[in-house]
């Protein structure tokens, strides 16, 4: 009994120290589990990972440590095995945190610790992430209802494009070449219904296009996702030289800010309110919305910028009624207009004005007075 007390004892003092005081894999504050075969400290969420790759785990609290357990795990630690297992991870590579989906912490424990991709001494990372090209097929949602068919997509750093095709239609060439430019990639798999869906949205005719797809494969599509992600930088070090990782990183891709349902009326507070959904992309400072949360293309978009050019945003009560279900409004004042929109609840009232004077609160910068300028043209 005394060797338990003691044993647990220097166990929660070993998870106090910097390194292992979030979990190894995905960031989570105040680690309780540990894998004594690595010699980490990781959260609830990984612990469950890590015991389906037969990696031994236990409770920091609950279970039983011996003295050569612990003597181990003393030995090394977060920081050590992150040396090791992370030596190589390239700059692209995204590293999940612990709101991150299932599938891309579950790849990226798998990735360091079954495959050893980062380790520097074997073959991976996979070859698409080094020659710029990858290929394969994908399932892809229709642009007009709701199936999802295999098409074949081929993505090219040299030539910064992704492209898919029509399966039987292949020989004519591809049904659309995306520009690397504007792609964002974010997994979405409560949305799309599938664990690894993942949402790709980029620039088509001055509009916002989205395909969903997803691959059965759990290490196929974060491979895909990464590829993507290894094209992105390579395209953002062309577009600003001088740019540093740490600020090349963010632009890589990202996910969005805020989604949801909300009633929209018109620019008379006069029509009807239709229920629509709501995409917030902070970092391209839009409010995107569509007829269905899965639909290729916006119906329209609002710009958010700043206190000083003109913008505001404030919870309102509408001035009329007409058509709305909802009761909890949220007002955008832009220098053309005012728009009204109604949440269901207050909650998500609090969460979208929260999200909404996230955005508002950050200065533009100057790429964002040309998307300023291109949203007006198009209204």
């Amino acid at each position: 009994m005394a060797n338990r007390e003691r044993n647990k004892k220097i166990l929660l003092e070993l998870v106090k120290q910097p390194d292992n005081s979030r979990c190894a894999d995905c960031g989570a504050p105040d680690p309780d589990w540990a894998s004594y075969k690595l010699g980490v400290f990781v959260c609830l969420n990984c612990s469950g990972i890590h015991r389906s790759l037969s990696s031994r785990v236990k409770s920091i609290r609950l279970d039983f440590w011996e003295d050569e357990l612990m003597e181990f795990m003393k030995s090394n630690g977060n920081g050590n095995a992150r040396a090791y297992y992370e030596k190589a991870v390239p700059p692209y590579y995204y590293r999940p945190q612990h709101e991150d989906c299932a599938v891309l912490r579950e790849q990226w424990i798998r990735a360091k610790y079954e495959r050893m991709e980062f380790t520097g001494e074997t073959k991976y990372p996979p070859l698409c992430y080094t020659t710029g090209f990858h290929e394969g097929m994908l399932w892809k949602k229709g642009k007009e209802n709701t199936h999802f068919l295999k098409r074949k997509f081929v993505l090219s750093e040299r030539e910064f494009t992704l492209a898919y095709f029509n399966k039987d239609n292949e020989s004519k060439g591809p049904k659309a070449v995306i520009s690397i430019k504007d792609l964002n990639a974010t997994f979405q798999p409560e949305k799309i219904g599938h664990p690894h869906g993942v949402q790709l949205t980029y620039q088509e005719d001055n509009h916002t296009r989205n395909l969903y797809v997803y691959h059965e494969s759990p290490e196929e599509i974060v491979t895909w996702y990464n590829a993507i992600r290894a094209a992105r930088y390579a395209y953002l070090k062309t577009a600003y030289p001088t740019g540093s990782d740490e600020e090349l990183m963010p632009k890589i891709t990202r996910n969005y800010l805020k989604e949801g349902f909300m009633e929209k009326t018109g620019p008379l507070q006069k029509e009807p309110f239709k229920k629509r959904w709501f995409i917030l992309d902070s970092q391209d400072r839009k409010l995107l919305y569509f007829k269905g949360q899965l639909d290729a293309e916006e119906l329209g978009v609002v710009f958010i910028g700043t206190e000083s050019n003109g913008y505001s945003v404030k919870e309102c009560v509408p001035k009329s009624a007409r058509g709305n279900k909802w009761k909890c409004g949220v007002s955008v004042e832009t220098p053309n207009r005012q728009f009204v929109f109604m949440c269901e609840q207050e909650r998500e009232q609090r969460e979208w004005l929260d999200a909404l004077r996230q955005v508002l609160s950050r200065p533009m910068a100057p790429q964002d007075y040309t998307t300023e300028a291109n949203i007006r043209w198009k209204r």
